[in-house]
């Protein structure tokens, strides 16, 4: 079934639309070299010695460019560390017709690491009447004389143009950029690893209109809402003067991990499908004896416009295919030859009622592995993960194309501090719909929070606030963190009045250790002075603190961490005192407790520009009477002093935290 937006502009629809109207073939080839896919407008050119696709024409439209590749695999998974496929790569061509009656042909690669028998395997596959290429990738390990090898680092697909047709990257619907010009490359400055200060070529597009930072951790996109990013053409470098788009399409998101909050790279002159990665503190599973993991599918959607049609026009056509139920009938046609694929035959649609908390904005259900946080989900080989907004106004949810199992459902909402959770949810296509009620916790009657919990650190200050000194005003979280200089925000340090500071001013995106000096274009040498000690200060009357207020608790969420663990969460470093970070409160100068944030939390979330990472908390409760007082109060949020980690690339290296919201309350 084909679901098409009526809001897409005809004149990029025309394309298929003709292409459906014409003769339409699709044809399958081998020569001693190559491998070629081909209907009406498209052509695909599979490279037997490079292991991927070599050439795409779209109509007489080169996509890719002489030395351009992708569709193509590799890894960060052998004991050197990078491996692509390449001349050993054995292949095999299919042809047939899927169970619409439509013709489709593909081609499968495996190659073998051979001293480890490590394999990854990519498949291709074009239907008739498509412009875009249907993609699954698998790795598998087998080696009994070592049960670990190591972690599956990255894993990825690339579409890596050497063309000069592309003038835009876009990583959603809301952020794009026109792509730096060779002249502002070739005279960029290094100002912090994958990082590059773009301002003294100030006639650049992308200076003028975007940024004057480029890094590719810029174009990152959270999973929850993402649908489709890619690579535009204006037509200004077009052969004939129409506009193209080059998209990865998320129609399916089940075999990726780290569930809606993962956020990952998506674009920066590759169109990435980042399946696996340790990027802002993701955890990677690891390769152990037995391992065989198929992802996808994903749809790489290639696309052609008129000379007028926009950036937004081609996205729009390429987002209509993000759903899971798009094309489930081809799926199942070619699952005889995807490993681990599974068929509609064995799914089902998970249906619930949630009564979630009054003032919850955005419910969400998470179906992931039992048992286990969804941000964690890398434990198991078979995990899988879905979800699906709740309808704020009934509670329903479905999520369609499960398959059968025992999963965890989650549930989080904006408004409302923790998770719902239950574990043994059957999913089976006997399951009767579900009915629960999320009840949050509660410490007793909340005096004051701050932020929201959105699981996000986006509304305090330089989060998602528009950078409005560019015209396409990027959120300033995206920008080189030390664009905001945080001793000229917070002379005093962070100093926050509950009823009189506001959070977008008063509260900073990142509670540093110590405010970096390496990686920090502006300021050689780090800066000490009332930063690692955040003040909260609040009054209390005398009537919350009689009565039966006897216990005070502080709940403090975050939406990241980094420790002196980095991004590596499972390693044990004994020369890093801040692996495990301490993390301490007091109240009215009086130590309350300290709180241990633990490695396998960590990861690199502000400096490498995001506000969403892994979200967790803590209480922190005492007795009120013994540490407060009627009238004014202070809570101090301390990281230890000049609590740093070694780094070897250019990053900061200190520790430090983002947070979600904060609460009190008494009971």
């Amino acid at each position: 079934m084909l679901f098409i937006n009526p809001m897409v502009s005809l004149k990029v629809l025309t394309l298929s639309f003709l292409a459906c109207q014409a003769t339409a073939f699709l044809n399958a080839t081998e020569t001693s070299t190559q491998f070629t896919l081909q209907n009406d407008d498209l052509l695909v050119v599979i490279s037997k010695s490079s292991a991927g696709v070599s050439k795409i024409l779209l109509g007489n439209e080169d996509l890719l460019g002489s030395s351009g590749r992708g569709p193509y695999l590799d890894c960060s998974c052998v004991p050197s560390g990078f491996w692509a496929p390449g001349a050993t790569a054995k292949f095999q061509l299919f042809k047939g017709t899927d169970a619409t009656g439509t013709p489709y042909g593909g081609v499968v690669m495996q190659d073998t690491y051979a001293s480890t028998n490590q394999t990854l395997g990519q498949y291709w596959f074009l239907r008739e009447g498509e412009t875009g290429l249907h993609v699954f990738s698998r790795a598998t390990y087998y080696n009994e004389k070592t049960p670990f090898l190591r972690g599956l680092g990255e894993l990825r697909t690339l579409f890596r143009p050497s063309t000069n047709l592309w003038t835009h990257l876009v990583s959603s619907e809301g952020n794009w950029a026109p792509f730096p010009s060779s002249q502002a490359t070739s005279r960029a400055i290094t100002v912090q690893d994958a990082t590059t200060y773009l301002g003294n070529t100030t006639s650049d597009p992308y200076v003028e209109q975007y940024s004057d930072y480029f890094t590719k951790y810029t174009f990152s996109e959270v999973w929850r809402d993402h649908d489709v990013h890619g690579q535009y053409s204006d037509g200004s470098t077009s052969s004939d003067g129409n506009t193209y788009g080059a998209w990865l399409v998320h129609n399916t998101r089940e075999t990726y991990y780290g569930g809606p909050l993962h956020s990952d790279l998506v674009v920066d002159g590759i169109v990435y499908n980042y399946l696996v990665s340790g990027h802002h503190g993701a955890p990677t599973p690891n390769m152990t004896n037995g391992f065989d993991r198929t992802w996808g599918p994903q749809y790489y959607h290639f696309n052609r416009g008129g000379k007028d049609s926009t950036l937004e026009e081609l996205r729009a056509d390429a987002a209509q295919y993000a759903n899971p139920e798009w094309n489930s009938e081809f799926y199942d046609s070619i699952a005889q030859h995807v490993p681990n694929y599974t068929p509609t035959s064995k799914r089902a649609t998970f249906k619930a009622t949630i009564d979630v908390p009054e003032g919850g904005k955005r419910p969400i259900a998470v179906l992931s592995e039992n048992k286990q946080d969804f941000q964690l989900n890398v434990f198991e080989m078979s995990s899988l993960q879905y979800w699906a907004d709740i309808d704020p106004s009934t509670g329903t949810v479905e999520i369609p194309m499960v398959k059968e199992g025992t999963y965890r459902l989650t549930v989080y909402a904006e408004g409302i501090f923790g998770w719902f959770i239950q574990d043994d949810v059957d999913v089976s296509k006997t399951s009767d719909a579900y009915n629960f009620q999320w009840k949050p916790e509660s410490k007793g009657k909340e005096i004051w929070r701050i932020g929201t919990p959105d699981k996000s650190a986006g509304e305090y200050r330089h989060g998602y606030a528009p950078d409005t000194s560019k015209p396409l005003q990027p959120e300033q979280y995206r920008v080189y963190w030390a664009n905001w200089d945080f001793p000229t925000d917070f002379p005093d340090g962070v100093v926050f009045k509950v009823g009189e500071s506001k959070e977008a001013e008063d509260f900073n995106y990142i509670h540093w250790s110590v405010f970096p000096g390496p990686s920090n274009y502006f300021r050689s040498q780090p800066y000490y002075e009332n930063v690692n000690n955040w003040t909260i200060q609040f009054n209390l009357t005398s009537d919350q603190l009689t009565g039966d207020a006897q216990t005070a608790t502080l709940t403090v969420e975050l939406a990241g961490a980094k420790t002196a663990n980095g991004n590596d969460k499972w390693a044990s470093l004994p020369n890093e005192k801040y692996s495990n970070l301490p993390y301490t409160v007091a109240a009215n100068g009086r130590d309350i407790s300290t709180w241990t944030i633990p490695s396998y939390r960590s990861g690199s979330c502000g400096a490498r520009s995001s506000v969403v990472c892994q979200n967790f908390g803590n209480e922190f409760s005492f007795e009120a009477a013994e540490f407060l007082k009627v009238g004014l109060n202070e809570f101090t949020l301390s990281l230890p002093f000049n609590a740093t980690d070694t780094e070897t690339a250019l990053l900061p290296a200190t520790v430090y935290v983002q947070y979600d919201a904060l609460k009190f309350e008494l009971s």
